[in-house]
C-alpha cells in the first residue's frame, strides 16, 4: 500500500514546474525553433493557391493561432487528450507535396480543407487502434527512428544555414553559410558555459546574438515589422466553406497516417529523451490531440497539425523537460497568431541563423538514438541487420529526393519521409527477426552474432607480464591502472580457472542448443595472431 502511494505521489520529469521567468524564456526559445517550419507550409500553398500577400498572411497566423492551441492540448492534456509531454505541435510539412497536388486541382484551396477535415477524422477514429502498435517498438525500433529524425532534418538545417530561399541570389553564398556557422560556433561556447540557466538557453541566446551580428552586416530586414495590423483573429472559413472530393480525402487520408506514425515516433523519442513512461493510453491521446486539432485547423484556415521533431531536439539539447514550458511556448503561439506584428517580428530572425541553430538542435536528436541503439543487444539476433537496413532505407530519400518518383503517389507519399520509411522497415524487420522466430538462423548461426567472449585466466598473468606466455592477448591490448584493455578500449575480464571453466561449458551448452559448432577453448582468450604486452 505504501509503494503504490509514493509511486502515485511521485513527480514525472515532465511535470517540473521552473519559476515564471525561465518557463516563458525556455517556451519562447522553442517557439524560435520551429517558428521556421510551422510558416513555410502556409507559404508555399498559399504561393500554389495563387493567393495575394495578405491572404497568405492570414493563413501565416492561422497556423500560428491553431499550432499554439494544439501544443496547449498536447502538453496540459484532457481526459483521452493530450499525451502531457513537452511536445510542440504544429502545421506538419509532411502533407505539404499533398495539397499542393490538391490545389493544383479543380477544387482549389477549398478541396484542401476539405481533404484535411475528412482524413483526420478518419485519423481520429483509428488513433486508438494505431497506438497499439507500442509493443512493435522495442529499442531496436525505436532507436532507429530516433536517429531518422534527427538525420532526417539535417537537410532542413542545410537549407536554411544556405538562405532557406533557392531563387534567391545569395542562395549558399559564404556570407549566409558563415552566418550559420558563427550561430553554431555561439551555440558551443554557451552550452560550455558552467552557468545552467546560460547553457539551457544556449539556443534562444545564440539566435539573438547570431541575428545582431546580422544586423550589424546588413543581413536581417525588419523594414516590414511596422507595416500591417497589429491585432487580428483568424476568420473562420475566411477562404470558402471546404469541398470534400474522394481522390482528395484518399490521398490526405495517407498523409495523415504517415502523421500518426511520424507523432508516434516523436513521442516516444520524447519519452526516452525525458526519461518517462510511454504506454499506449498516452500514445493514443497524444494522437487524439494531434487529429483534433487537425479537425480543427480546417476551420480556421489551416492544415494538419503534428508533433514537431526539431522541439524533441532542443528538450534532448537543453535538458528542459517540463511540459509546462512546452504549454508557455504553446500560448506564445496564440498570441503570434493574434498579434501579426510579433510574428513579422519573429519573422525577420535571418534563416542562416536558425539553420546553424539548427545544425547542433537536429545533431542532438540523432545523438540520442544512437545512445538508445548502443543500449540495444546485438549478440545471438539479428538486430544488426534490423539497424543496419532500416536506416539505410530510411537514409534513401534523404540522399536521393527523387528516389520515389515513378512509384504511385499513394507509395511516394508514405515513403518519402525518411522518418516514416525507416519506421515502417524497422518495425517490419522487427516482427519478421523478433516477433516471428519461425525460419530464423539458429542461434550463433548469423554472421552478425558475436564471438565468444575473450577472458584472461589469472594464474596467465604473471607469466604474460614476465613476456614467457602471450597466447591471451591480440594487437592493440595494454595493461593500464593493472587491467587489461583491448584495442576497443572495452577491459577484458580476468577469472579464475573455475569460472573460465563454467563460463566455457555454460557456452557449450548453448551451441548445443542452437546447433552449431562450439569453439576450442583457445577461442575464448584469443581471436588472432598474439603480440607482446605493452607495457
Amino acid at each position: 500500500m505504501k509503494a503504490a502511494q509514493v509511486k502515485s505521489t511521485t513527480l514525472r520529469p515532465e511535470d517540473e514546474r521552473l519559476p515564471l521567468g525561465k518557463t516563458i524564456a525556455y517556451g519562447l526559445q522553442h517557439v524560435l525553433t520551429m517558428y521556421g517550419g510551422i510558416i513555410a507550409p502556409p507559404l508555399i500553398i498559399g504561393g500554389a493557391a495563387g493567393l495575394t500577400p495578405e491572404q497568405i498572411g492570414v493563413l501565416v497566423a492561422s497556423c500560428l493561432f491553431v499550432g499554439g492551441l494544439a501544443t496547449i492540448l498536447q502538453t496540459v492534456g484532457i481526459p483521452f487528450f493530450g499525451a502531457q509531454l513537452p511536445l510542440v505541435q504544429g502545421t506538419s510539412f509532411a502533407s505539404v507535396s499533398t495539397m499542393v497536388a490538391i490545389v493544383n486541382g479543380d477544387g482549389g484551396l477549398q478541396s484542401v480543407f476539405g481533404a484535411v477535415l475528412a482524413a483526420s477524422l478518419i485519423g481520429f477514429l483509428v488513433a486508438p487502434f494505431f497506438a497499439k502498435i507500442v509493443r512493435f517498438f522495442p529499442p531496436v525500433v525505436t532507436g532507429v527512428v530516433i536517429t531518422m529524425i534527427g538525420l532526417s532534418l539535417t537537410p532542413v538545417a542545410a537549407n536554411w544555414a544556405m538562405g532557406g530561399n533557392a531563387k534567391a541570389d545569395d542562395y549558399g553564398s559564404l556570407a549566409n553559410i558563415g552566418l550559420a556557422g558563427m550561430t553554431m560556433l555561439i551555440v558551443l561556447l554557451l552550452s560550455k558555459v558552467g552557468k545552467a540557466a546560460i547553457s539551457r538557453l544556449s539556443i534562444l541566446l545564440a539566435m539573438v546574438i547570431g541575428t545582431v551580428i546580422a544586423v550589424c552586416l546588413g543581413m536581417a530586414d525588419f523594414s516590414a515589422v511596422p507595416h500591417g495590423s497589429i491585432f487580428a483573429f483568424p476568420q473562420p472559413f475566411a477562404f470558402g466553406w471546404p469541398v470534400f472530393e474522394v481522390g482528395a480525402i484518399v490521398s490526405m487520408t495517407i498523409v495523415v497516417i504517415v502523421i500518426l506514425t511520424e507523432t508516434t515516433a516523436d513521442i516516444l523519442a520524447v519519452g526516452e529523451i525525458a526519461k518517462t513512461r510511454v504506454d499506449s493510453k498516452r500514445i493514443a491521446d497524444g494522437l487524439r490531440a494531434d487529429m483534433a486539432s487537425s479537425i480543427l485547423a480546417p476551420v480556421f484556415n489551416t492544415f494538419t497539425q503534428s508533433a514537431f521533431a526539431q522541439n524533441v531536439g532542443l528538450v534532448a539539447i537543453t535538458g528542459v523537460k517540463s511540459r509546462f514550458v512546452v504549454t508557455a511556448g504553446g500560448g506564445i503561439l496564440v498570441v503570434l497568431g493574434l498579434l501579426p506584428v510579433l510574428g513579422r517580428v519573429v519573422a525577420a530572425i535571418p534563416t542562416p541563423v536558425l539553420g546553424g541553430a539548427g545544425i547542433v538542435l537536429f545533431g542532438t536528436v540523432a545523438a540520442s538514438g544512437i545512445r538508445t541503439l548502443a543500449s540495444v543487444k546485438y549478440e545471438n539476433n539479428l538486430n544488426m541487420i534490423i539497424v543496419a537496413t532500416s536506416i539505410a532505407f530510411g537514409a534513401l530519400p534523404i540522399v536521393k529526393t527523387d528516389f520515389y518518383d515513378q512509384f504511385p503517389t499513394w507509395f511516394a507519399t508514405i515513403f518519402h519521409s525518411g522518418i516514416s520509411s525507416a519506421a515502417v522497415m524497422a518495425v517490419a524487420l522487427n516482427l519478421l527477426f523478433n516477433e516471428l522466430t519461425f525460419g530464423n538462423p539458429k542461434k550463433g548461426a548469423s554472421a552478425f552474432v558475436a564471438a565468444p567472449p575473450r577472458m584472461l585466466i589469472a594464474e596467465q598473468i604473471p607469466r604474460i607480464v614476465k613476456a614467457e606466455e602471450v597466447r591471451g592477448l591480440l594487437e592493440g591490448d595494454r595493461f593500464k591502472s593493472g587491467r587489461l584493455i583491448d584495442a576497443a578500449g572495452e577491459e577484458i575480464p580476468v577469472v579464475d580457472d573455475n569460472e573460465f571453466k563454467g563460463i566455457v561449458e555454460d557456452y557449450r551448452r548453448k551451441c548445443e542448443e542452437a546447433g552449431v559448432p562450439c569453439p576450442d577453448e583457445s577461442e575464448f582468450v584469443r581471436s588472432g595472431p598474439a603480440s607482446p604486452p605493452h607495457h
